[in-house]
């Protein structure tokens, strides 16, 4: 029977159904991008908006310590996009031809602060304070892998306090757990970056703005093995524009 003699609701109903299984055969093709730790409440905001931008696209996200990410693409993990927490992270993604120089962009930045409990009588004015037998157990970041660990320990070394307050360190594998740390109470103090600071207000005080050797600065890249290759280019191109930059700084980072 043709489709023009049937009833109009029953037409409506056999054109619907139709679509619906033209959209279960057609999936939407993911676009799976690795990123820091401290990015993960802007990232997870601006997912919606690049799919909204790209209509048929999932933006899945792995977030996790910038060295962890870069051993799992090393490693052959289905990754389309790389976001860190420092350049050298990047570096050696680009020494491994796991990226291309020409695919790198800077589009966030940040800063590392010192915060301590809530609770806490007192806080420390500088890095030198935290040399004082008041602060035995000190968040940070692993320095083999989580570049805010990296911008500490180059922050201490500068400061001629490193060798005192490394026996202190509680090992942390990516900033939020030296967060979560500090807001549990579990240590006298921690380094973080400012934008995750930010997030627990009623459980941490910042204490002080450590000032680093080198800024903090985020770059982010297309994998060279993506299968989604022009889409992963438009997403690390995303990042820098005005959308992405509003929500960014809504977050608390900085102009990259």
């Amino acid at each position: 029977m043709s489709l023009a003699l049937l009833p109009q609701r029953l037409r409506r109903m056999l054109v619907a159904g139709a679509s619906i299984a033209l959209a279960g055969a057609c999936p939407a093709a993911e676009l799976t991008v690795s990123a820091a730790s401290s990015l993960t409440n802007a990232f997870r905001e601006l997912g919606p908006v690049f799919e909204r931008a790209h209509p048929g696209l999932q933006v899945l996200f792995n977030f996790g310590a910038s060295g962890t990410l870069l051993q799992q693409a090393a490693k052959g993990a289905p990754v389309d996009v790389l976001a860190t927490a420092d350049p050298e992270t990047m570096d050696s993604a680009q020494a491994q031809g796991l990226i291309k120089a020409a695919d790198r962009r800077f589009f966030a930045s940040n800063s590392l602060v010192v915060i301590v409990p809530k609770a806490a009588s007192r806080a420390p004015a500088s890095v030198r304070d935290l040399t004082q037998p008041a602060y035995a157990r000190i968040a940070i970041g692993v320095p083999g892998s989580v570049p805010v660990g990296r911008y500490t320990q180059s922050a201490l070394q500068a400061a001629g306090v490193w060798g005192a307050i490394e026996p202190k360190m509680i090992g942390a594998q990516n900033v939020r757990q030296a967060l979560d740390y500090v807001a549990r109470a579990e240590v006298d103090a921690g380094f973080v970056y400012a934008t995750d600071a930010a997030l627990m207000p009623e459980k941490v005080t910042v204490a002080f703005t450590v000032p680093t050797t080198e800024p903090v600065r985020y770059p982010a890249a297309a994998l060279a093995k993506s299968t989604q290759a022009e889409a992963a280019r438009q997403f690390v191109e995303f990042l820098v524009s005005p959308p992405a930059q509003a929500v960014l700084g809504r977050h608390g980072f900085g102009q990259p």
